[in-house]
């Protein structure tokens, strides 16, 4: 036992050494490699030319031959093209006309429209016009109207007429008593004086029932038979239909309060609706054309009279309005119409719209290359008219497009990844 533990630290370090003999030198250079020990002089002197060249930097090349950016395209065997249909047309320019069709509802003229009001207290003891649509001519009768402020008016005027008569008289028995004793006319002056007064005071009281709306052939009638007026009579001052009739058999009126409403319906406005982005091609004076179901075949021709300035916020539209005449009195108020506004816009160069694709950021149209070689491109459009857009940026006069099936290429070309390039 004591024997052993004396030879054990002998055979380790016999271990040891042979360990360490057998081990290949290099293992021990690659555990010393992280250490920072100090190259060798002929180390760094061989080192120095390749870390420089290393470092010197590689000139710029030319502006000419950087990377020019390759056209997107797509190519379609011949089989492909005529099984899925594909059409193409030129790019030319056209006379585009824009046609903006519309609704219109008809309106009797404000111009030729008159409302018949009383201007006395009374009670309306006679109707001559007894329902609303009747037509009645200038000058008829529309009411008798009883009003006892009115007839004490009459009296003070026929009161005036008398005095100014008896004025009248004194003079002309002064002037005979003058003449027959030849004594001076010493009250010429104040006589003349009464008589102006009495003049005046007279045509004021005319004025006076002129402005209670009694006629001149009343006021006459008044003169000539002493008597006043039981009742007003009013008449109508315009030609047209009752469209409005609030008079009723012994109703009692006020001052100001509206009886009738006349309107001649001999000429009708059109009053149409515009949408927001059809607004700016709608001029004053543009021609019209007009048709209604009422009358299915004919047409009536009008112009734009006026665009009114207010735009409505509910239905985002502006009301233009036309004028047509209604001799024969077939046209009746609230009447739809459908309005038809042509515009020329001269010859602009143009696509048919199903060329272009919308894609949300922009418009893409297919320019056929040739061969079944298809290149997407970028355009910018203007107007649209019947079909046609107007083509602003992206293409000129005989490029080719593809106008049928354009829908399935561009699915190929997003199937394959081409995409248009993006215009600055």
């Amino acid at each position: 036992m004591n024997h052993s533990s004396r030879n054990v630290p002998g055979f380790a370090v016999l271990i040891t050494a042979a360990i360490f003999f057998l081990t290949p030198l290099n293992l021990y250079a690659q555990g010393h490699a992280g250490h920072t020990a100090s190259p060798t002089a002929s180390q760094s002197k061989a080192a120095t030319p390749q870390s420089k060249a290393v470092a010197t930097p590689q000139p710029k090349a030319p502006a000419d031959q950087e990377k020019v950016e390759e056209v997107p395209q797509i190519e379609l065997s011949t089989e492909q093209m005529q099984r899925i249909g594909v059409k193409t047309v030129m790019v030319s320019a056209k006379p585009l006309q824009k046609i903006i069709r519309t609704v219109g509802r008809i309106e009797a003229d404000e111009r030729n429209q008159t409302t018949i009001n009383a201007k006395v207290e009374g009670w309306i003891e006679k109707l001559y016009v007894d329902y609303t649509g009747r037509y009645v001519k200038k000058g008829e009768p529309l009411a008798d109207i009883y009003s006892p402020e009115l007839l004490a008016t009459q009296q003070e005027f026929l009161n005036t007429l008398k005095w100014a008569g008896r004025q009248t008289d004194k003079k002309a028995q002064d002037g005979h008593d003058h003449l027959a004793t030849g004594a001076p006319d010493a009250t010429s002056d104040l006589q003349k004086m009464l008589e102006k007064d009495a003049a005046a005071t007279l045509d004021a009281a005319r004025q006076r029932l002129r402005l209670w709306d009694i006629s001149d052939v009343q006021i006459r009638q008044i003169e000539k038979t002493g008597k006043p007026v039981r009742t007003l009579t009013l008449y109508s001052p315009v030609s047209g239909y009752i469209t409005q009739k609030m008079a009723v058999s012994g109703m009692r009126v006020m001052p100001g309060e509206k009886l009738f409403d006349v309107a001649d319906l001999s000429r009708l406005w059109i009053i149409a609706d515009i949408y927001e982005y059809e607004l700016s091609a709608v001029r004053v004076g543009q021609p019209v054309s007009v048709t209604l179901s009422y009358f299915p075949g004919r047409e009536w021709s009008s112009r734009i009279d006026y665009i009114y300035p207010v735009f409505s916020a509910e239905t985002r539209t502006a009301k233009v309005r036309l004028t047509l005449p209604n001799a024969d009195s077939q046209l009746k108020p609230q009447m739809f119409t459908n309005v038809e506004i042509r515009i020329g816009l001269g010859r602009r160069l143009s696509i048919p719209e199903s060329a272009v694709i919308d894609t949300g950021k922009g418009q893409v149209v297919y320019v056929d290359r040739g061969n079944g070689i298809f290149e997407p491109r970028e355009i910018r459009i203007g107007v649209r008219a019947e079909g046609a857009v107007e083509v602003l940026r992206g293409l000129k006069a005989g490029d080719r497009v593809a106008s049928a099936a354009n829908f399935l290429i561009d699915s190929e070309a997003q199937l394959k990844g081409v995409k248009p390039l993006s215009k600055p």
